[in-house]
């Protein structure tokens, strides 16, 4: 018998930074046990350029990462997600879809990238220490024994690793 897939969304609101980084980790460290996606309520309408770069940097792929809204997956005609994971404060607050298939939900809040206004040379090392704690989270999830888990063990265990890693404002 195969393995079974995860798909995985990450939300965020503008979908430029961190759930675009979160999509890129998972795709790598998932091993084929997970289909990682991102989107944005409101989305920027592109990828930030630092984001791009960072993830070229460290070798992913980001020919296929996009800027997108979330409304390519609340609708029936997408992927049927098994966890979607806000990554933003925004995002948590909003309102969102009632997601098809009732997937598992929960919220790992990271410091915006896109929103930092200090010096241009800091913003490279803004981008890599959010990036570092959203890679934490991941290889955390990458690790989970989800089939064992059930939906409910599942939830505690990606609500947890939101609560371990996750800056509070």
């Amino acid at each position: 018998m195969a393995n079974r897939v995860y798909n995985v969304l990450f939300l965020c609101t503008g979908n430029s930074a961190r759930s675009v980084m979160a999509e890129a980790i998972l795709d790598g460290l998932g091993e084929g046990r997970f289909r990682a996606f991102s989107a944005g309520a409101h989305p920027a309408g592109d990828i930030h350029a630092e984001t791009r770069a960072l993830l070229q940097s460290l070798g992913y792929r980001t020919e296929g990462l996009r800027s997108k809204g979330w409304e390519e997956f609340s609708g029936g005609d997408g992927a049927a997600m098994d966890l979607v994971i806000t990554v933003c404060d925004r995002a948590a607050k909003e309102a969102c879809p009632v997601w098809p298939g009732h997937p598992v939900t929960a919220h790992w809040g990271f410091e915006d990238p896109a929103a930092f206004r200090g010096p241009g040379v800091e913003r490279p090392a803004v981008f890599a220490r959010v990036y570092n704690q959203i890679e934490s989270s991941v290889q955390l999830l990458v690790k989970l024994p989800l089939g064992p888990l059930g939906p409910a063990g599942l939830k505690r265990e990606i609500d947890a690793i939101g609560r371990r890693l996750a800056p509070r404002p």
